[in-house]
């Protein structure tokens, strides 16, 4: 798999919002949390931007990002 540190965000990304107890107690650290991720997954993306593939481009650019690590995750990036 290529830019398995991108995966990493991604997934990370998608644990904090599936994590609802969380959200319950605490909404503001929860939404704190959230935009750290997305800001770090922003910053990759910038730091990369011209080197990846188009489709994977497309999906950051978009913040599609189920899109993109699925399309990480099934080897075409």
């Amino acid at each position: 798999m290529q830019h398995p540190e991108l995966a990493a965000l991604l997934r990370r990304r998608l644990e904090i919002i599936a994590d609802r107890d969380w959200y319950a107690r605490d909404p503001a650290g929860h939404l704190e949390a959230l935009k750290e991720v997305s800001g770090e997954i922003t910053a990759w993306h910038a730091a990369h931007r011209g080197t990846l593939p188009a489709r994977l481009e497309h999906f950051l650019t978009g913040c599609s990002y189920d899109k993109a690590l699925k399309y990480i995750e099934s080897d075409s990036g």
